[in-house]
């Protein structure tokens, strides 16, 4: 049995229904990206913090690393909003601060352990802190992030407030002052 001829209409009418269908299939990808992306940041933090407590500063440097790429992409993802965007510059400093101590315990077991440390070592905890500091400067703020990312900036501004006190000891430990 054939089917009568579409019309223009009926053409019309599914050239639309399918645009449609492609602009909405487009926006729920677009949120699902920037909601994964926010989880793959998390998920990197994480597995740096393992590598640590797997006695494995290479790679949780490496992870770092990563985690404070994904939330330099997050702050250029929300640039219309100025307080989510303070949050993910101020992770972003937080995670190459923890990237740049990882760092410098990686340089120092490899090159022997021996003290005072070497320029390669104190460099990263220079830098280490200085990025701490800068973290804790901008997440020192109560008003950075409104409703659902409060609890992440909470989170940020402790760990910041403990990674201080890491870095600080660390400097005292490998004779950097």
């Amino acid at each position: 049995m054939a089917r009568p001829p579409a019309t223009r209409v009926t053409k019309l009418m599914r050239v639309l229904c399918l645009c449609c269908g492609a602009a909405l299939v487009v926006v729920n990808v677009v949120a699902a990206q920037v909601i994964g992306n926010e989880a793959e940041m998390d998920r990197l933090w994480r597995k740096a913090e393992e590598a640590m407590a797997n006695d494995d500063p290479e790679s949780a440097a490496m992870n770092m690393g990563r985690a404070a790429l994904m939330a330099k992409l997050l702050a250029k993802t929300h640039h219309e909003d100025v307080s989510v965007v303070r949050l993910f510059q101020g992770a972003e400093t937080l995670f190459r601060s923890q990237e740049h101590g990882y760092r410098a315990i990686a340089l120092f077991r490899r090159a022997g352990g021996q003290l005072p440390s070497s320029s390669g070592v104190c460099g990263s905890l220079s830098l280490a802190h200085s990025s701490v500091q800068q973290t804790v400067s901008s997440l020192g703020r109560e008003d950075n992030a409104p409703g659902p990312l409060a609890a992440k900036a909470l989170q940020l501004r402790e760990a910041a407030t403990d990674w201080v006190t890491v870095i600080d000891s660390m400097i005292a430990d490998y004779q950097c002052r």
